[in-house]
């Protein structure tokens, strides 16, 4: 029997790990699989090892560091010494995977990365790492293809997996109905992120910053996304100080009906550039951090649609520019001026035709059947 085990370290991996699985599955239902993932892996059919919560978290804190190692050092003991499988499938989360693809060096098992991580955006040495422990990359981007091919590694352009998987837009009548929306009014939606630490350091300006907004134009209404994979205890304590309206676990068809978005930076960015729906994008973290991503980055923007299309369609508001007044004004811009909401929109219409309409998932699986059974 053939074995694999998959590694993701957040709720996006664990929906895309959980379609490749679910298509190697059906493709080979004697393949056994075990994975660090969460809801969508274990109902594709792999066996939960630990689920991905534990890897949720970054930074420089001490006790993380040490929880992150520990748990390296565990799995990898797992793998090789107990499970033993013929494969393991790296699902982004680039940091703590290339360090298990480094342990495994040698082992005999072969090492997959699907959506390998963003080399062409910072810290492009790592592209040497990946070429010394990863035997195939799973890329999901066009122009990554001939980067590593540059570089001698065997790549597979797989397509992006939002390009299939991004739920059709929901009918705006139906959700405002649903959720006691006025059809007549401009919605605008913010979704501060969907790991503690983001929320800890954006929650509160994104919120300030659509509260503002609301005062200037009270027309408006405002809605939070809650994102399905945080406990209402850890979300419920970011946003105890707003009335606004909560939704939690349709993120697609908010994405899809509201006017304008206020967003945490992040893979919701291009989701709701495939939509085509007006956003701004700020992010903040730990200065130190930011101050090191400044060293070591190659590309100067951070949202995926402006990477994707070379322009700078959606304002990026990152550290002293993550403010209320600037997040109140650029939202204000894309409500109410309609030059400028219309040319932003059809912007927007560029990223999904640069992007391939391959299945990715389908690409993957069938590229990591190819390996197992060669």
């Amino acid at each position: 029997m053939k074995k694999i085990f998959v590694i993701t370290g957040e709720y996006s991996g664990d929906i895309h790990g959980g379609n490749v699985v679910r298509l190697i599955k059906e493709a080979n239902s004697d393949v056994c699989i075990e994975a660090i993932g969460g809801e969508s892996l274990e109902k594709a059919g792999a066996k939960i090892f630990c689920d991905h919560s534990k890897m949720s978290a970054f930074g420089f804190n001490f006790k993380i560091v040490i929880d992150h190692l520990t748990l390296e050092k565990r799995v990898c003991d797992y793998i090789l010494n107990k499970f033993k499988p013929d494969l393991v499938l790296l699902i982004d989360y680039g940091a703590f995977n290339l360090r298990v693809a480094k342990r495994l060096k040698g082992s005999g098992i072969k090492v997959v990365d699907y959506i390998p991580p963003q080399v062409w955006a910072s810290r492009k040495w790592r592209i040497k790492k990946i070429k010394k422990y990863v035997d195939k990359v799973l890329c999901i981007f066009p122009f990554e293809e001939g980067l590593y091919k540059e570089y001698g590694i065997d790549v597979h352009f797989c397509g992006h997996p939002l390009v299939k998987q991004l739920p059709e837009k929901a009918d705006k009548n139906e959700f405002f109905q649903k959720h006691g929306f006025d059809i007549s009014k401009p919605l605008v939606s913010v979704f501060p992120g969907s790991r503690p630490i983001e929320l800890s350091f954006l929650a509160k300006t994104l919120i300030s910053g659509a509260k503002s907004l609301q005062k200037k134009h009270p027309e408006l209404q405002v809605c939070i996304s809650h994102a399905p994979n945080l406990s209402d205890d850890t979300f419920n304590k970011y946003i105890k100080d707003t009335n606004f309206k909560v939704i939690k676990g349709e993120n697609h068809a908010l994405l899809s009906v509201s006017d304008s978005l206020i967003l945490a930076s992040g893979t919701v960015a291009l989701e709701a550039s495939l939509y085509e729906t007006p956003m701004v994008i700020g992010y903040k973290g730990p200065w130190m951090l930011y101050l090191i991503y400044l060293m070591v980055r190659c590309i100067k923007k951070i949202s995926l649609p402006n990477i994707i299309t070379g322009e700078d369609i959606v304002p990026e508001l990152l550290q002293s520019k993550f403010t209320k007044d600037n997040i109140c004004y650029e939202t204000e811009r894309l409500l109410y001026d309609k030059t400028y909401r219309n040319d932003f929109v059809n912007k927007l219409g560029k990223v999904k035709s640069l992007l391939t309409d391959k299945y990715s998932a389908k690409e993957a699986s069938d590229s990591i059947l190819e390996m197992l059974f060669a």
